[in-house]
């Protein structure tokens, strides 16, 4: 099939892309939000097809694949089809609702066309999608292998725009964590965080690196913390636990399904998470145990073949 897709939230495009269709990726002159085009940092293969504006309006399209609400708009505008009308469509919600997680009204609540297709089970119950069908497929890992040495008594922490982003991300927990391991925090954005938080440059080091650099040099602390208060499921969460990392992380929205016993330190008693940190850097045993748990349970639940297969099933059922 032929597939239009925007690139939106990169990670999540990287695994949906690697199923056995062609991925129609819209891109323009100036490569803004609305034409990015194929990644620059992660690898896709040759199926993933850029294409103008111009190119769509005559393509062949069986399934539109829409990530944000003025994506409707584009998707007429560009290829003077309608979706969910004119061609079948899937609108992938990729968040937790925002203003109110229990009545917030999604988007697409007013119309019974086109599916919203939730990443998390925890979203689908806090969205009021209204008369919108809804279906889950929860997301889905490119093994990235176990890459986990631990060798740096130190907590990886992976958030984008931690300092505008504050107490969603968790941000403001972190100088009381710093406590009980130095941080190495990995995003985008992430410069002058130390400085914004009262924290020494050693104590919390920022890198913005590119993926492959990424899982290699978050996989060297000895621990993956996830202080994230509302967001939907961390896909840097998942990835930690791909790696062989130990974690610990506050029990919010779907961490507690994610990280089974075993697998690391779920909580949302600071003096816990900060217990839990200190027996890592203490006991670098337990941490290589606890990170072997995590993998298998990460692996069973969140493989790549298993997403794929879900979003298969999924397809068939909206272009039959």
């Amino acid at each position: 099939m032929n597939i239009l897709v925007w690139h939106v939230h990169g990670s999540w495009l990287t695994a949906f892309v690697q199923g056995p269709h062609t991925y129609l990726v819209p891109v323009t002159d100036d490569r803004g939000p609305d034409g990015l085009g194929r990644a620059v940092t992660w690898d896709w293969p040759g199926t993933v097809q850029e294409r103008t504006p111009k190119e769509l309006w005559d393509r062949d399209i069986d399934l539109m694949v829409l990530q944000r609400p003025h994506e409707l708009d584009l998707a007429l505008r560009w290829t003077g089809r309608r979706p969910g009308v004119d061609v079948p469509a899937v609108y992938v919600e990729h968040n937790s609702p925002d203003a109110s997680p229990e009545r917030q009204l999604h988007p697409l609540a007013g119309q019974s066309a086109i599916p919203v297709v939730h990443v998390t089970h925890f979203n689908r119950l806090m969205w009021d999608s209204g008369q919108a069908p809804t279906e889950v497929v929860e997301h889905g890992i490119i093994d990235p292998g176990p890459l986990y040495t631990g060798t740096e008594r130190r907590a990886a922490v992976v958030v984008n725009e931690p300092v505008r982003r504050g107490r969603t991300t968790g941000t403001d927990l972190l100088p009381r964590l710093a406590r009980s391991a130095p941080l190495d925090v990995f995003g985008m954005r992430t410069e002058g965080l130390a400085e914004h938080l009262g924290l020494p440059p050693e104590r919390c080091r920022t890198r913005d690196l590119p993926q492959h650099e990424l899982h290699r040099e978050m996989a060297r602390c000895r621990l993956y913390l996830h202080p994230v208060r509302w967001t939907s499921l961390g896909l840097s969460l998942l990835e930690a636990m791909f790696l062989g990392m130990p974690v610990v992380a506050l029990d919010t929205t779907e961490v507690r399904e994610a990280v089974p016993g075993g697998a690391g330190v779920v909580s949302n008693r600071l003096e816990v998470l900060e217990d839990a940190v200190r027996a890592f850097l203490a006991e670098p045993a337990l941490a290589r145990r606890t990170g072997a748990a995590a993998r298998a349970a990460a692996r069973a639940r969140y493989g790549e073949r298993r997403f794929l297969d879900d979003w298969e099933r999924l397809i068939k059922e909206v272009t039959r």
